[in-house]
Parts: C-alpha cells; sequence; structure tokens
C-alpha cells in the first residue's frame, strides 16, 4: 500500500479510536507502530523508532521546566494561596453589583500567574469561591460558570503547561511563548469583568445577587490585606521577574518557583509530611502523562513525516490556493470541533504536527499562532459532551451536589463566548501577543 496511503487511514483510525474511548497516548503509539511497520515493511525497524522516539522526545533540558512548575502549583493550592486572593478580591468588589464574580476573575488570574494547571484551577476556586457566590444569592448557573470560565487562565497567563508544550512540539522558545501571553491573558481577565458588568446590568436574573448581600461581613484592614497578597506577589515577581529579566531560563525559573512554594506552604504551616507526599506522588503522575503524550506525540509526528502526509498537506494547502486565511478558518474549526471530545493537550498534539510544516511555508509567526492556537484549544475547555473544566469543577461539588453539569456547561457559555471574542481580537491585532517581544 502507498505510504501515504496508509499516513491518511491512520489519521482516520486515530479519530475512531478516541471516540471508542482509547487514550489519546496509547492510540497515537499504537498507529505509529503499526503504521511505521506498513510502511518500511519491518517490524524491527517499527521498534526501534518507538525506542529512539521514546529516549530522544524528553531527554532534553527543558523538560525539567514541567515537573518543577506542577509541583509549584500543587504546593500553592495546598498553601490555600487561592483563597487568600479570592478574600482580598472580594474585598476590592464587594460593592459591586456581581462582585463575587469579579473577585474570582481578579483571584483567578493571579493565581495562574503561579500555577500554569486550568485544572488546578477550577477545582481551588469551585471550593473557595463557588459557596460564597451562592451564600450570597448568585444564581449556580452564574457561580458555576464564573468559575469554569476563569479558569482557563491558567493555561494562557505565564507560566502555562500547554505554552510549554506547543514550545516543545514547535520548537520556539517557551520564554517568548510565556512573554506572548501575558497581554492576552490581561485583555481576557478584563473582557471577562467587563462581561460580568454587562450580565450584572442586563441579564440580572443569570447573575443573582445584589450589593446590599455582598456588602457584608467584617472589613479587613490593609495590613490584613497586604498579609495575604504580599507573599502571593513576591513569588510571582522572583520566578516571572526572573524569567523575563534574564536571570533564569524557563527550567531554573520553575526550579526558584517550586522552591519559593514550598518554603510559602511551610511558612504557612498548611503542608505536613503526608500533605507533601501526596503533592509530589501527585506531581509524578501528572508529570508522567505529559511526558507520555509529548513521547506519543513525537512518534506520531515522525510516522506522519515517514508516510508523506504533512507533506502532501503542505503541497494541498499552499499550492491548491487556500491561502494562510484558508488554513487558519478551517484549523480553528477543527480545534473547537476536537475540543467537545478531547481534552487540550491532546488537541494540540495531534493537530500542530499536522498544520506545522505548511505554518513554515506561510512564514507564520509560531509565537503568535500559539496564542491564538491555545485560546481555541482552551474554548474545549467549557464546550460539551467533555469540557474537562466542566467535569472537574462537578467532581469537586461532589455527587451529593444539586448543580448538574447542564447547568455548569450553561452557566459556562457566556465565557466560552468571551473566550471566543479575545481570540478573534488577538487574530486581528496580533501585536496583541507579539508588542512585548
Amino acid at each position: 500500500m502507498d505510504p501515504t496511503a496508509i499516513g491518511l487511514i491512520s489519521v482516520v483510525l486515530m479519530l475512531v479510536l478516541i471516540y471508542a474511548g482509547m487514550y489519546v497516548g496509547v492510540a497515537l503509539t499504537l498507529l505509529s507502530f503499526v503504521g511505521v511497520w506498513l510502511v518500511r515493511e519491518d517490524f524491527n525497524i517499527a521498534a526501534n523508532l518507538l525506542a529512539i522516539a521514546a529516549n530522544d522526545a524528553i531527554s532534553d533540558y527543558i523538560f525539567g521546566v514541567i515537573p518543577l512548575f506542577v509541583l509549584m502549583g500543587l504546593l500553592v493550592s495546598e498553601a490555600d494561596i487561592g483563597k487568600d486572593t479570592f478574600d482580598v478580591a472580594n474585598q476590592m468588589f464587594r460593592r459591586v453589583r456581581g462582585g463575587l464574580g469579579i473577585a474570582t476573575v481578579a483571584a483567578n488570574a493571579v493565581f495562574a500567574a503561579i500555577t500554569g494547571i486550568s485544572i488546578a484551577s477550577a477545582a481551588v476556586f469551585t471550593k473557595v469561591a463557588v459557596p460564597e457566590m451562592l451564600r450570597h444569592g448568585y444564581t449556580a448557573k452564574f457561580s458555576v460558570g464564573v468559575v469554569a470560565g476563569s479558569s482557563v487562565l491558567g493555561m494562557l497567563i505565564p507560566p502555562s503547561l500547554l505554552l510549554i508544550l506547543y514550545g516543545v512540539l514547535t520548537e520556539k522558545s517557551v520564554g517568548d511563548l510565556f512573554i506572548a501571553g501575558i497581554i492576552p491573558g490581561i485583555v481576557l481577565s478584563l473582557a471577562y469583568i467587563v462581561g460580568i458588568l454587562i450580565m450584572g446590568r442586563f441579564t440580572p436574573g443569570f447573575v443573582g445577587g445584589n450589593i446590599t448581600t455582598v456588602d457584608d461581613g467584617p472589613l479587613m484592614s490593609w495590613g490584613e490585606m497586604a498579609g495575604k497578597l504580599v507573599p502571593v506577589v513576591l513569588l510571582v515577581v522572583m520566578v516571572l521577574g526572573g524569567l523575563y529579566g534574564g536571570l533564569f531560563t524557563p527550567t531554573e525559573a520553575g526550579a526558584v518557583g517550586a522552591a519559593g512554594a514550598l518554603v510559602l506552604a511551610m511558612a504557612k504551616r498548611r503542608l505536613g509530611w503526608h500533605a507533601l507526599w501526596k503533592v509530589l506522588v501527585e506531581t509524578g503522575r501528572i508529570t508522567a502523562a505529559i511526558c507520555f503524550l509529548i513521547i506519543a506525540a513525537q512518534l506520531y509526528s515522525r510516522f506522519l513525516a515517514l508516510s508523506g502526509v504533512t507533506e502532501l498537506l503542505k503541497s494541498m494547502i499552499v499550492g491548491g490556493g487556500l491561502g494562510f486565511a484558508g488554513l487558519l478558518t478551517i484549523f480553528l474549526i477543527v480545534v473547537l470541533l476536537l475540543g467537545t471530545i478531547l481534552d487540550s493537550a491532546s488537541i494540540m498534539l495531534i493537530t500542530i504536527p499536522l498544520v506545522l510544516p505548511a505554518l513554515i511555508a506561510f512564514n507564520v509567526d509560531l509565537i503568535w499562532f500559539g496564542i491564538v492556537n491555545l485560546l481555541a484549544v482552551e474554548i474545549g475547555l467549557l464546550t460539551p459532551p467533555f469540557g474537562i473544566a466542566v467535569f472537574v469543577i462537578k467532581a469537586t461539588l461532589g455527587n451529593d451536589s444539586p448543580i448538574t453539569l447542564n447547568e455548569i456547561f450553561a452557566g459556562a457559555f457566556p465565557f466560552a463566548c468571551i473566550m471566543l471574542i479575545v481570540m478573534l481580537l488577538v487574530i486581528a491585532f496580533p501585536w496583541l501577543a507579539t508588542a512585548l517581544l
């Protein structure tokens, strides 16, 4: 059989296997192994390629950044930093209609700057913000929706595990990608806040709550607010300031951040031996899962190149008169559709190797494209039927919660629309992603 036909069949089979429920990493590895075997007609070559890919894919120094930033994020979560930032933000916006929603967005933006994991943000603020909003009369849909929507800031505002993954796949600077995510992250945060104010003004029934119910409880002094925020700000400045100032590489910044988060958690006396062991085990589990996906993606990329599929797609797109605008439109539609069934990392691992040759042929700024791609991928966190952020929120609420999955999806819908608008803004004004570079 023609190698290109084998490659194209593998793409179709990959979607079939994923729809059938097979783990993405296993599907990519299996299809790559069998595909190389069929193309080369030699079992040993396929086995050797698998071994080489497993060794080469994650042997680079830059991959040390993954467990370090994961460890930092989990330590910060354990230290209840999310609750501290929410308390301060709540104090600042308590007199604004929809203020608790705005406080959640603001706290999530700060939390995102020291975690880089959307799932962690969703879990933390489901525990912290949702009970408070429900207690103050906000509707269940809005309460869980604002948590789901703002949790995606964890993957856009640096540091971000998805930006690290994108940097690995495209061989672009992780530091540059982090810098590129700053302005879009701020724009998305502000867009959420504006959206909440508009919803509070024109759809009060959806938002619920009011100024008088929010304006209760003891006031925090400036000293108390500073005590909660200063450690967080110091950690952010230490990690991102050192990274952007050229003092650290991304991997070194991750190490400094993990050490700082450990000191902070111990200083707040929130980290016993049992909790530390739990954090270390979870760090290992997440790191292993990410590294396995990277190995599978590298193997599949090599198989696609070997079969000639990537070259065929590049020739069809570049030579077929489709143009970059057409390629971008089709790519974003595919990513948004995949977001209904796959998690963010899997979507990126599947799509980037396929379109990367065509992007290079069009001389596309891959840093800017990475931010656009990330926004499109993250919309999938909020869309049914998969919507991993929604399922994390539901799992955190517990089975006994009266809030249903449909309510969470409905609450997240306005925020998914706001994300779509911000994505279109970044496409229309590329300088939003490149101005700081």
